[in-house]
């Protein structure tokens, strides 16, 4: 057994992460994604692989100490569970204290919202972590001469040498917990008890620290460096964010997040249908999935007319053969809620949530029908009734990996209506529609527009011309396969229309007025 380093790290976890907002709605704010990985693995990756790390947890520990176990299996981690920590008598120093029986020696603490890059040294002597740079009215502060820390400020400081940044390295670890208790004992109920309290008090009776200069550093603690750090920090994917789910990309695997349990067990059954289609589950664990990396080119990056035809008899041939799991009684039922109902409760939250009436209105020139009227035009039982077959389920060019070999399935739906082993084959051929007008590249750079005036809209997107001619081989591939090419436009809009309420403004108004014009256009269609 390899021996750990003389020195141990503290990584404090157990905050609520209030300053994020909703963005830590259904996770610990050490796992908000920065780039391709979340914050704590980019601290965990810059300390030695024979380092012990001391984790305190509290909000969503659970996921904390999974996502580690999962990613890190060889690393050393001891977690403390911290039973306080939102709501009065809990504070940074308060969890610190938790964590004290196993830091008897010197450590260093590097707070969980805290990325820098440059070696971090070992704790030899007391050191504090700084930065040259602006933002004194959101961090504490301190003061250097002759290399020695003289004065620690509290936030609005102006005239200051170093900002501090939540990274400490202590090797008179005795003053310091010495110093963190005698300062809870005082006032337990010191909401913001912290590191730089302790060492204050440590410099005031005498003790030594000196500074260690970082030129990169990025807080992920708010919404605004958060935003920064996600600017700098590369990462090529550009995978729309959501608040419940997320992927992180590691050199020789892929970890999927998601706040739903049920979610991840569907997902991992899914993945092991799809073998030989999709990446090799690694392990799984409530809320966390692990796959092996796929190599190739993302689709949506090099399809061309010439491949994509190809593609579609690869995936008529390997994905959508017929596999039936339940009486095609039941398969209407299922193929009903998920087209009609879901549709209907999908719109009610966008009008809802955007405080908008669903009415008749001119769209791009067109006057167009409310969404109810339109719904009652479509013949349902001729949507519904469909061959149950294999299906990917969210079937779009994002979604694919292409190589030597062929073709790669990426994050597949967990069910469709609740069936893991068969679907519509039409709901894949409709995404895949969809993903040709509308996909993640175009809408990250804003390259669509919404204009509502009055009782007019104008709606428009930019699409690259080799996904336009993908889209001519995916009707040419409908008609000469004999399917029904009225039935996927139908089904295209009414997934935009679905996808409405859960992307963010004004892309929601986009899609919906984007799905409703092109449901109206489907249905005039002969």
């Amino acid at each position: 057994m390899t021996k750990s380093t003389a020195y141990k790290v503290l990584i404090t976890t157990s905050g609520t992460g209030s300053r994020l907002g909703e963005i830590t709605q259904y996770t610990n704010k050490s796992l908000v994604k920065v780039g391709k990985k979340p914050a704590i693995s980019y601290i965990i990756e810059q300390y030695p692989k024979n380092t012990e790390f001391i984790i305190t947890v509290g909000y969503f520990g659970n996921q904390v100490r999974d996502f580690l176990k999962l990613v890190y299996p060889d690393r050393i981690f001891r977690f403390v569970d911290v039973d306080k920590y939102e709501g009065p008598g809990t504070s940074l120093g308060y969890s610190m204290l938790q964590a004290e029986p196993l830091l008897c020696c010197p450590f260093i603490y590097h707070a969980c919202d805290t990325i820098v890059s440059g070696k971090i040294p070992a704790p030899k002597k007391n050191w504090i972590g700084g930065f040259r740079g602006e933002g004194s009215s959101h961090y504490a502060s301190f003061d250097v001469v002759d290399g020695k820390v003289q004065q620690m400020h509290d936030k609005g400081m102006l005239d200051r040498d170093f900002l501090h940044i939540g990274l400490v390295g202590i090797w008179e670890y005795e003053s310091f917990w010495k110093s963190l208790k005698e300062l809870y004992k005082e006032n337990p109920d010191n909401s913001g008890l912290n590191d730089v309290e302790a060492i204050s008090k440590m410099i005031g009776q005498g003790n030594e620290f000196g500074v260690v200069s970082f030129e990169k550093w990025y807080d992920i603690g708010n919404v605004e460096s958060l935003h920064k750090a996600r600017t700098e920090i590369e990462d090529s994917f550009r995978i729309l964010d959501k608040a419940d789910e997320s992927i992180f990309i590691f050199d020789k695997f892929v970890v999927k997040f998601f706040a739903d349990e049920k979610t991840v067990a569907q997902r991992v059954e899914r993945g092991r249908l799809l073998k030989g289609l999709a990446p090799e589950i690694e392990g799984a664990t409530k809320n966390f999935y692990r796959y092996k990396y796929a190599n190739g080119k993302l689709y949506s990056k090099v399809a061309t007319p010439v491949d994509f035809d190809r593609f579609l008899h690869w995936t008529k041939k390997n994905l959508w053969k017929p596999n039936k799991e339940v009486s095609d009684k039941e398969f209407k039922k299922v193929c009903y809620d998920f087209y009609h109902t879901k549709t209907v409760e999908r719109i009610e939250k966008l009008l809802k949530s955007r405080s908008i009436k669903d009415v008749e209105i001119i769209i791009n020139g067109e006057r167009v029908p409310t969404v109810k009227k339109m719904l009652g035009m479509i013949d349902f039982d001729w949507l519904c009734t469909a061959e149950q077959s294999g299906f990917h389920g969210d079937f779009i060019l994002d979604n694919l990996l292409k190589n030597k070999s062929g073709y790669v399935l990426l994050d597949w739906r967990q069910n469709f209506g609740g069936l893991l082993k068969s679907g519509d084959m039409y709901y894949d051929l409709s995404k895949l529609n969809h993903n040709l007008t509308v996909n993640h590249e175009i809408v990250n750079s804003d390259l669509f527009k919404i204009e509502i005036e009055k009782d007019e809209v104008t709606c428009d997107i930019h699409r690259k011309e080799n996904l336009v001619q993908c889209q001519k081989v995916l009707f040419e591939f409908l008609q000469k396969n004999g399917y029904d090419t009225k039935k996927v436009k139908i089904l295209t809009a009414l997934i935009w229309l679905n996808m409405s309420p859960l992307h963010h403004h004004p892309f929601d108004l986009f899609l919906f007025y984007f799905g409703k014009l092109n449901l109206w256009r489907a249905l005039n269609e002969k």
